[in-house]
């Protein structure tokens, strides 16, 4: 029989403890990860918003100035102000604000369509500075849009990985998503009228 060498049981409960403590702290780590990620990506929808809020605060005098030249097309009009008045309506970064945000682009798109057809209103001053401002939101919108897109792509991934795919779990974190809308409508919201005199 062999002696056993006792001297390191004592040891042993320590060093599971380190383990387990190095554990917990990594852990604790990636769940801070995770949320710094989460606050960076509401942040980054919180300056969309400001230039939602811009957009929707040009609408109502867009809308006045198409109806000066082409009152008759009310379906449109009510289309556009339904649209906004939905868009506002949708608080935070989910998946329904962000269809509501697309149709509202959509109805954007139609209202320009409208404008196309009457060349006195897009040779109308006002008209030409909405628009003007119209296309400069847009493309602040866009670029806090890629922005919010970046910092949601990033938080997916991380979340995605092991082992923050666990510490997500655990904490109820998952996967976000992005702020797209429909391919065509953002140029076209963002151009210019062409103006031929």
């Amino acid at each position: 029989m062999t002696n056993l060498d006792l001297s390191a049981l004592p040891l042993m409960p320590i060093a599971l403890g380190a383990g387990a403590l190095l554990l917990v702290l990594y852990a604790i780590g990636v769940y801070n990860r995770l949320i710094a990620l989460r606050i960076r990506r509401g942040q980054a929808f919180a300056d969309i918003d400001v230039q939602l809020h811009q957009r929707y605060d040009l609408i109502p005098n867009l809308v006045e100035a198409v109806r000066g030249y082409a009152g008759h097309e009310a379906k449109v009009l009510e289309a556009v102000t339904a649209a906004r008045t939905r868009a506002e309506g949708v608080k935070g970064a989910g998946a329904d604000r962000m269809k509501a945000e697309g149709l509202l682009a959509g109805a954007l798109t139609g209202l320009l369509a409208v404008a196309e057809a009457y060349p006195d209103l897009k040779a109308d001053a006002q008209f030409q500075r909405l628009m003007a401002e119209l296309s400069d939101v847009e493309n602040k919108i866009a670029a806090a849009r890629r922005f919010f897109n970046n910092a949601t792509q990033e938080f997916n991934a991380t979340l995605a990985q092991f082992p923050a795919n666990v510490v997500g779990a655990l904490f109820g974190f998952a996967q976000e998503p992005f702020f797209e809308i429909e391919a065509g409508q953002d140029d076209r919201v963002r151009a210019r009228p062409d103006v031929r005199f």
